[in-house]
């Protein structure tokens, strides 16, 4: 298999890549591009572990592959974080301790920022279904929508804090 030229853009910057066709976007974020909270957990795209933000909507990483990134703006957890201030849903999973053994977590808390742009003051049945992509096998869940309504309230205060 010819190998692929990629160009695209993570975290802000722009890469160049030269990767095997059959690379995954998840392969090419932790293997070329040493990007690790991305984490592979079902390899089948249910689990949400392996969630990252594509042009502005999440996708599982595990699904996707790479070439078919081409020109694309990517956002992983580790592109959250800007200088040292954490972003609000990030700072509200520290504050609400939304988040045990850390497996699930950025893709927890991407899809906690994806339901928080769509809708900015969800109702507890709302935040349920908006993280029902994301699994977590150490929690009962509690603390998680915790995490996510103060998380809705964090960013309502710093307005303009998104993905």
């Amino acid at each position: 298999m010819n190998p692929i030229e990629l160009k695209l853009i993570v975290n802000g910057r722009i890469e160049e890549l030269t990767i095997p066709p059959n690379r995954t976007l998840l392969e090419m974020l932790r293997e070329d591009l040493q990007l690790t909270g991305a984490k592979e957990g079902c390899g089948h795209g249910e689990c949400g572990a392996c969630m990252v933000v594509v042009n502005g909507k999440t996708v599982n990483s595990c699904l996707i592959l790479a070439a078919e990134m081409e020109g694309a703006s990517i956002v992983t957890i580790e592109g959250l974080k800007k200088e040292d201030q954490l972003h609000p849903v990030q700072q509200a999973f520290v504050d609400k301790s939304g988040m045990q053994c850390g497996f699930c977590t950025s893709g927890q808390v991407l899809a906690a920022m994806a339901l928080l742009e769509e809708n900015p003051a969800p109702t507890t049945a709302e935040i349920r279904d908006g993280m029902a992509g994301s699994f977590c096998r150490c929690t009962g869940y509690t603390k998680i929508f915790e995490s996510v309504e103060a998380a809705a309230q964090l960013m309502q205060q710093h307005q303009g804090a998104s993905i």
